[in-house]
């Protein structure tokens, strides 16, 4: 009959070793998210699985543990931008005024559009086939955007006639005519002109 405590103390340890690499390899999945993340942002053209893993200072077998195809990858990096955007609505407004959490907000939809860029082609087959619910993330996208305009408007930061859906159509037409990558000071600009027309008219004295 074995010392119960010897046994209660070798069950917690075999648990600890059990959660370890578990946590050891959602880091390094998060880690390789990253690297990726930073690779589609910077290519002019669709950078091939290989020179991710070479980018991350991995082997290819190691990248295709955690993402066993180009799509999982692209379905990881897709899907964590878009929980920047959302959550990040919030978490903004939790430690800046409207206005400002509004502009800053901008920046993040600019790198998730430029994330986009450099995976694209495989996005708008994954989306074509359903395995991206385009829709959905649409519908997020904009109840993020409503989220900072509400709290715009209470405050009277922002004006009370504008839309998400004008919001996100400004951003998508600032975006398109000034890709980040290239256009970074040109980006910039916009996005402030595009704030100044959100902010409410100054009534004259």
């Amino acid at each position: 009959m074995g010392d119960p405590n010897t046994t209660g103390a070798r069950s917690v340890f075999t648990e600890a070793e059990l959660r370890a690499p578990r946590a050891d390899a959602t880091r390094n999945r998060d880690q390789l998210l990253a690297v990726a993340t930073r690779v589609f942002v910077s290519a002019e053209a669709e950078p091939s699985m290989r020179a991710i893993a070479r980018e991350a200072g991995v082997g290819i077998a190691t990248l295709y543990r955690h993402f066993p195809t180009r799509e999982s990858l692209v379905d990881a990096v897709y899907r964590d931008q878009v929980v920047r955007l959302t959550t990040g609505a919030r978490e903004l407004l939790g430690r800046l005024p409207p206005a400002a959490a509004m502009r800053r907000w901008m920046d993040l939809f600019g790198d998730w559009i430029a994330t986009k860029n450099g995976m694209l082609d495989t996005l708008l087959a994954m989306i074509e086939s359903g395995e991206i619910a385009h829709a959905q993330t649409r519908s997020e996208l904009l109840a993020a955007i409503t989220t900072i305009l509400d709290a715009g408007r209470a405050a009277g930061d922002l004006r009370s006639d504008v839309t998400a859906d004008d919001i996100a159509a400004s951003l998508i037409g600032i975006f398109t005519v000034a890709p980040r990558r290239h256009h970074e000071a040109k980006a910039g600009r916009l996005l402030d002109l595009l704030m100044d027309g959100l902010r409410p008219p100054t009534r004259p004295a």
